[in-house]
């Protein structure tokens, strides 16, 4: 593991800075907790000044210097000191000597807990502080005694008082980043985030822990901790030093909410003693959080939990939970997820006796998408003789956790328990779902509406019939798809979670075919009816997310699927290892990022997605499709072809539906590769299936990216009554008309203006897409307006060019490459003095060439770039791929 870089801070860190070379001359104190971080920062400023410019003396004082006079600058006093002086001479004596030794300089002190300072050493600091020449900087540790002359220095306006807050969820994801030489699975760094609390000491000794444990693993780049926290000594010592002695009584509140956490103050003062809680709260142990109108209490840090949970002997932990249960059932499961923690407190101390209990908590943890607590909840209620339904639960929790074969089992146990129509038609849609998605096994789609059709009951029917929809969907059979849907909604005493499984399915069929209004009304109206069939169908909601990712990014809404991501469903995914929808929502997530050019962010995001979905039947295809998308747009075409390559393996059969996404993934991949011809006949070749299926919203898309490759006048589709084809151009000013939204005309008219070549409707078009922001799309529209517009009109197209740029990372996509003109090495050194306001004579003198060589080479440049001479030159560089003006080569 590689030195802990500094990361983050950056505001602090110029603040600093900024106090040493500030007009004011006053100093800065950063005052935080301990392993903040405090430290570190104060070294990183220490090291960006330049000794030449200051006279710079650091000191660290400590516990042990805190006892001899003068003993906290041992660094900086010289070993000798006068004799016969008093006290206020010698003080005197050491402000003159550092000042001599400054030699005209300005003085910088820097002090690190500058708390634990003797007052001698203080007092000195003071008076340092006082002179014109000279800033204080340092650091003070929160909750400890300060000496008087440094508590002065803010209070007599010498120094600023700045609190050193915890890192930030990025900074700490940052920060593990370059630790690890890797970007971090979301989930990762949000639970080291919230174990350390922000606390970089704990953060350190967090990573060292999980390292060492073999459980921090690296798939796709992506490092991923999984399994639980095995505190190493190291770690355990520094906790039980922060927590200190505890009394009985105080023990007891601490583990009370250790297991408990967050508890109502009124439940624990009704399990222990009120004085032992006033007690753990003034030592720091616990706080107060409001929550509504209830008082909770928690662990003032997460760690502390850990700890006391290793620490307590297994008889006291299940009496400890029992009594948790007595008590919250005694007053009354007032709150929604009262039921789920009496449900894992009496099952963690073994008084668990209530099958129904468990059954309903672990509904209630699938429900909020939990999935390690539900698959436990469940399972211990089909051991507890829950039965059937217990049976079903637990299967359908572990088709989600990637376990389809024992999901299998669990059903089939069970299958001598159905006696009637209603348990016969939930046991057909798990089984046929754990079948059809979790072991790709196709013919499952007959086999349940050949059953499903045996069933008396309209409403088990249904729900049967809703499945069966949503599967032939999945597999492309539309139509049967469409009627058996509707069929579904026409029936009156279909159940509310199987009516709207039915309307997820039209939804994402109205979605690929481009009507976006009807798929947002029937999407609206799914998720208005949320409260009446999460209970039932939790993962209903993956099929809501599919036809409202897939409306959202055909249209172009990069806002909507901001928003989308950032939703309550997105959070609970995350922390509750619900790999399915954290998957998709990466897609999706990595997707927009693409879109607006910020190809670093899609690249992680996407490689995120796939490790996440290692294991998936289901979206696993699709993540690495987009990766390769990402690759393709960073012009990186071996890693696309790899990308494309693990699409197609990991692609399930029974997902046929999301085949417009992998095939236009690969026409990026060939358009990567410089086989332009391949990327033209394949993209060709989708449109005109796409258009057999009548996936409109896809074939707007495909048909974009043929105008990216500049063949807005290609032919496409059959041949028509005159005996000509369409062209791309001529196909997408159809659909402009068919397919809703504000994209579908915008990219018309793109076409048009690529076709008919006109810089200035091009620019235009450029502008609408940036609107949008759409800035991949505006950028090749903008690079497109350059190539078109003559030697006399490319100057202002190439700044708006590289203004976009400058928006994304790095960007090399067919359109933006083709801007790249070969120049020899001398040409681009050259170009890019030149383009610095370098001088002809300055160049030719740095280069050892004759002027005139120097002006023959820029005569070349200027005409290989298009350019009328230095005024556009800067321009033209910052334009093309590498668009800092360096060789992207």
């Amino acid at each position: 593991m590689s030195r802990w870089d500094f990361v983050g801070r950056t505001d602090e860190l110029h603040r600093l800075l900024s106090a040493i070379g500030g007009p004011d001359g006053r100093g800065l104190l950063f005052s935080g907790s301990a392993g903040v971080g405090k430290s570190r920062l104060l070294r990183e400023g220490v090291a960006a000044l330049s000794p030449d410019r200051y006279a710079i003396w650091s000191v660290s004082a400590s516990a042990t210097t805190a006892a001899l006079p003068f003993g906290g600058l041992v660094q900086v006093l010289p070993a000798e000191q006068p004799q016969g002086l008093s006290p206020a001479g010698i003080l005197r004596w050491a402000v003159d000597l550092l000042q001599e030794q400054a030699a005209g300089r300005p003085i910088v002190l820097a002090i690190d807990d500058a708390h634990l300072l003797d007052p001698p050493s203080a007092a000195l600091v003071h008076l340092i502080a006082r002179a014109e020449n000279t800033t204080v900087i340092g650091t003070l540790r929160n909750g400890e005694q300060i000496p008087l002359p440094i508590r002065a220095l803010w209070t007599d306006d010498l120094v600023d008082l700045v609190e050193l807050g915890p890192l930030g969820p990025t900074e700490t994801t940052g920060l593990l980043a370059a630790i690890l030489d890797g970007p971090v699975d979301a989930g990762t760094a949000d639970r080291l985030f919230r174990l350390s609390a922000g606390n970089a000491l704990l953060l350190r000794e967090l990573v060292l822990a999980v390292s060492s444990s073999g459980e921090l693993s690296r798939t796709y780049g992506i490092w991923k901790w999984t399994g639980r926290l095995e505190l190493a000594p190291s770690l355990t010592d520094l906790i039980d030093t922060r927590i200190g002695q505890l009394t009985p009584g105080v023990r007891s509140v601490v583990e009370l909410v250790a297991f408990g956490e967050p508890l109502g103050l009124q439940l624990l003062q009704r399990a222990a003693d009120p004085d032992d809680v006033e007690t753990a709260e003034e030592r720091g142990l616990i706080s107060m959080v409001h929550d509504d109108r209830r008082l909770d209490v928690r662990l003032a840090h997460p760690l502390y939990g850990e700890v006391i949970r290793r620490h307590c002997p297994v008889s006291r932990t299940r009496r400890l939970q029992a009594t948790l249960a007595d008590l919250l059932e005694q007053v009354g499961k007032r709150r929604r997820d009262d039921l789920l923690r009496v449900a894992v407190w009496r099952l963690d101390s073994g008084t668990a006796q209530d099958p129904a209990l468990l059954l309903d908590a672990g509904a209630q943890a699938f429900g909020r998408y939990d999935v390690p607590l539900a698959t436990r909840l469940a399972r211990a209620a089909l051991e507890a003789d829950g039965g059937f339904y217990a049976a079903e639960l637990l299967a359908t929790i572990l088709m989600f956790a990637d376990r389809p074969s024992e999901a299998i089992e669990v059903l089939d146990s069970v299958a001598g328990e159905i006696h009637d129509d209603r348990r016969r038609g939930r046991w057909l849609t798990v089984r046929g779902m754990v079948s059809y998605w979790g072991l790709s096994r196709e013919s499952t789609v007959e086999e349940i509406a050949a059953q499903g059709a045996t069933l008396a009951d309209p409403a088990d029917q249904a729900r049967v019939r809703a499945f069966e929809a949503i599967m032939r969907l999945h597999r492309l059979d539309t139509g049967a798809a469409l009627r058996l849907a509707q069929a579904v909604l026409d029936r009156p005493a279909a159940p509310v979670a199987a009516r709207e499984l039915a309307r997820c399915t039209i939804a994402h069929l109205q979605a690929a075919q481009g009507q976006y209004r009807r798929s947002a009304t029937a999407i609206a109206r799914v998720q208005a009816e949320a409260a009446r069939w999460r209970n039932d169908m939790p993962y209903l909601q993956l099929a809501m997310e599919l036809a409202r990712g897939t409306r959202l990014a055909l249209s172009g809404d990069l806002t909507g699927i901001d928003a989308i991501v950032a939703d309550e469903f997105a959070d609970l995914a995350g922390a509750g290892d619900f790999r399915l929808g954290t998957g998709y929502l990466a897609i999706l997530q990595a997707y927009a990022a693409r879109l607006r050019g910020r190809s670093d962010e899609a690249l992680k995001t996407s490689l995120g997605a796939c490790a996440v979905l290692a294991t998936s039947q289901v979206y696993a295809g699709l993540a690495h499709a987009e990766r390769a998308q990402a690759a393709a747009l960073r012009g990186d075409a071996a890693h696309a072809a790899e990308a494309m390559a693990e699409a197609d393996r990991t692609h399930a059969p029974g997902m046929a539906v999301l085949y417009p996404w992998l095939e236009q993934a690969r026409g990026a991949v060939y358009a990567a590769a410089d086989d332009l011809p391949a990327a033209v006949k394949h993209l060709c070749a989708l449109a005109d299936r796409l258009r057999a299926d009548g996936f409109a919203g896809h074939e707007l898309l495909v048909l974009l990216d043929l105008v990216r490759l500049d063949q807005a006048a290609a032919p496409v589709g059959p041949t028509c009554t005159d005996g000509g084809r369409r062209t791309v151009a001529q196909r997408l000013a159809e659909l402009s008309e068919r397919v809703d939204g504000m994209l579908p005309p915008l990219v018309a008219r793109y076409a048009r203006a690529a076709a008919d070549g006109s810089p200035t409707d091009l620019l235009a078009v450029a502008d609408d897409f940036a609107a949008r922001d759409l800035v991949v799309y505006a950028a090749e529209a903008t690079a497109l307006a350059v190539q078109r517009a003559g030697r006399d009109g490319t100057g202002p197209a190439r700044e708006r060019l590289a203004a976009l740029l400058r928006h994304g990372d790095r960007l090399a996509t067919p359109a933006l490459r083709q801007l790249r003109p070969t120049l020899s090495e001398r040409e681009w050194e050259i170009a890019r003095l030149a383009a610095e306001g370098v001088t002809s004579r300055l160049i030719a003198e740095q280069l050892y060439l004759s002027s005139r060589t120097v002006e023959n080479h820029l005569q070349r440049v200027y005409s290989k770039l298009g350019v009328a001479g230095r005024a556009e030159l800067r321009a033209a560089l910052r334009s093309m791929p590498g668009h800092d003006g360096t060789d992207p080569a």
